[in-house]
């Protein structure tokens, strides 16, 4: 427990495909090097940038195992096995800390939601599985998980802390009660970290500049934040993870596939992230080249 809330800095890791559509494993370890060579503390597996929700539980709980088997020794592994179904996340769950896992991500229930006292429900079934991090994003879930809910789920002895994207207010209210918070939002991540008390971020950006991100977290640097405000906030133009799957696509970091519903940023979107990444020294850009792409370069499979 002790080393899951030192980690300060922990990437939702992209989960690549080839042109079949199917996980493209090759690529992975590539990007997951990366993330290791800039001192990134752990991943997130599956998660929403991972695209959990557009892989079967097969293939999620395979990446898991291959996480596990091929990073444990240097990476903190966090598997995304949470559901909107209770009785699906604790199979998840379970199958995740067989395979080795250090930690889960856990969602509130979302579309079909339920009350505050079965979300609460669904969390204290959970949590007795393993270490778990309670993920509030309300903008995709569309409930709030509130202090009334997380204040009493972290006593228990799995209670990691809380990925928060409800704001620095929220996360410097649980931080001041002993509660772990890591940002879910990039571009609040350095006030977050550094003004209102967080134990740092679990950060879509640092697929692409993880090196920097690293930065951010372990220093008081206003100008190093100021400078990576517009690709953050190009990152987030559309639905996550669509701008960060193009981003990786036009430095060639990954294949230029796409499982639908996802579809590449349009032209215009591309040029302005085009213009933002080229003010990066390419030693902190993950890809080793830099280009618009074309629309007829992107491949899209069901």
């Amino acid at each position: 427990m002790k080393q899951l809330k030192a980690a300060s800095l922990i990437t939702a890791i992209k989960t690549p495909y080839n042109q079949k559509g199917e996980l493209d494993l090759a690529t992975y370890d590539i990007l997951v090097a990366q993330q290791i060579a800039a001192g990134v503390d752990g991943i997130i597996v599956g998660g929403t940038t991972g695209e959990g929700h557009l892989l079967s539980w097969e293939e999620h709980l395979m990446l898991i195992a291959h996480s596990v088997h091929q990073y444990s020794n240097e990476l903190i592994i966090v598997g995304n096995t949470g559901s909107n179904n209770t009785r699906e996340a604790i199979k998840a769950t379970e199958n995740g800390f067989a395979m080795g896992m250090n930690a889960a991500l856990q969602i509130n229930p979302y579309y079909g939601r339920t009350s505050m006292a079965g979300v609460a429900a669904h969390f204290n079934q959970v949590i007795e599985i393993g270490p778990a991090f309670i993920y509030n994003v309300p903008g995709r879930t569309g409930q709030d998980i509130t202090p009334d809910i997380i204040e009493p789920l972290s006593k228990h002895k799995n209670f990691i802390g809380v990925k928060e994207c409800a704001g620095n207010d929220r996360i410097a209210h649980y931080e001041q009660q002993g509660i772990a918070c890591w940002s879910g939002n990039d571009d609040e991540s350095y006030l977050g970290r550094h003004e209102f008390g967080s134990h740092g971020v679990i950060s879509v950006t640092s697929n692409i500049i993880p090196g920097l991100m690293r930065k951010l977290m372990d220093n008081q640097d206003v100008a190093l934040n100021e400078s990576l405000q517009g690709l953050m906030k190009w990152l987030f133009c559309e639905p996550n993870p669509i701008a960060i799957n193009t981003a990786l696509m036009m430095t060639g970091a990954v294949k230029s596939n796409f499982r639908l519903p996802y579809l590449a940023l349009t032209a215009e979107q591309r040029r302005e992230g085009l213009a933002l990444l080229s003010k990066f020294e390419t030693i902190d850009l993950v890809g080793d080249e830099l280009s618009l792409l074309a629309d007829g370069d992107f491949n899209y499979c069901s």
